[in-house]
């Protein structure tokens, strides 16, 4: 089985990873939505509530599992036996950035980094810029799942 993990914060999942999801299925027998828990890294919505928001958008989806991890994604590869990790890239500054972490994964485990490009109608959507949206009360709910929209208003307004 082709399995892979596609490794993020998802703070919060946004249309772009949701496309970056959709195209590597056409790839992999099976993938892993890896939500890393990073103690050093602030985010807005809760790891329970990124869990949950992704899977909304994949509950229907067989070939898809989300899961929550600690540690080095390479790591985490080993455990749960894939061979491959998924990284969208919206732009050089993007592909510079994973380059040298998927050279040093190659390097350290055998472990293949499958870049994939966003489409050009997501490239420009980020998580960061959903968050600065919510944070100034603007309109975010074309760059997220709508499956998810009312979640994240939700989870916001706590």
């Amino acid at each position: 089985m082709k399995r892979a993990i596609f490794p993020g914060t998802f703070d919060p999942f946004t249309l772009g990873h949701f496309d970056i999801l959709k195209r590597s299925k056409l790839l992999f027998d099976e993938i892993i939505v890896g939500i890393g828990k990073n103690s050093e890294k602030k985010t807005m919505f809760t790891l329970e509530e990124r869990i949950e928001f992704i899977n909304e958008v994949v509950k229907d989806d067989k070939k898809i599992k989300v899961i929550s991890y600690d540690g080095l994604t390479i790591d985490f590869c080993k455990k749960v036996d894939a061979k491959f990790i998924v990284r969208g890239v919206r732009n050089t500054g993007d592909f510079e950035f994973e380059k040298a972490i998927a050279r040093t994964n190659r390097f350290l485990s055998r472990i293949e980094t499958i870049f994939i490009l966003t489409s050009a109608k997501t490239s420009f959507i980020s998580s960061s810029i959903v968050r600065d949206l919510i944070n100034n009360n603007g309109n975010y709910s074309k760059l997220i799942p709508e499956s998810i929209s009312d979640f994240v208003l939700k989870s916001h307004l706590k």
